[in-house]
């Protein structure tokens, strides 16, 4: 699967709930990732083949983000990735509130969303609902996190496109 990211700066919500995302953080998310994943096909139905994209969009996030987060804490930051499948974090334990992803992303990169039955999709501008979205918040820098990012892809020789 194809993959973009970028770096922001927390959204307004991410600001305002962070302790009830991660109540155990001793610091302040100062950035978030997001990843987008091209799917195959558009995530317009619940069918074999979409699922089987979204189990394996979230298998590459998980390997991408997890280095990117071992990274980061090596030079003495919190990350943590938000489960895709759930909204919890992964790496610390879960607040009162879960993290939607796909609001995230319409908040961060002013992609629109399409409700389709019990989900929201995002719309690219070139994949259409062909994409897979997940997050990873931080205590880093925008900065550090841009190039830890971009080391941990050139490091895995994944299909980043930022």
């Amino acid at each position: 699967m194809r993959m973009q990211y970028s770096v922001h700066s927390p959204t307004q919500f991410i600001q305002t709930y962070a302790d009830q995302l991660l109540p155990d953080w001793s610091q302040p998310i100062l950035s978030i990732l997001v990843v987008l994943q091209q799917c195959s096909s558009l995530m317009l139905s619940r069918t074999l083949a979409t699922e089987t994209q979204k189990r394996q969009g979230r298998e590459q996030f998980l390997q991408f983000g997890h280095q990117v987060a071992l990274e980061l804490e090596s030079l003495g930051h919190l990350a943590d990735l938000f489960d895709p499948a759930t909204g919890w974090p992964l790496r610390s334990p879960p607040g009162r509130l879960h993290l939607d992803d796909v609001a995230v992303v319409r908040a961060a990169l002013q992609y629109p969303t399409m409700a389709q039955g019990d989900c929201t999709l995002v719309i690219h501008p070139d994949w259409e609902s062909a994409v897979y979205p997940s997050v990873l918040v931080s205590s880093a820098p925008l900065s550090l996190l841009e190039t830890v990012a971009a080391q941990v892809s050139d490091r895995y020789l994944l299909d980043l496109h930022h």
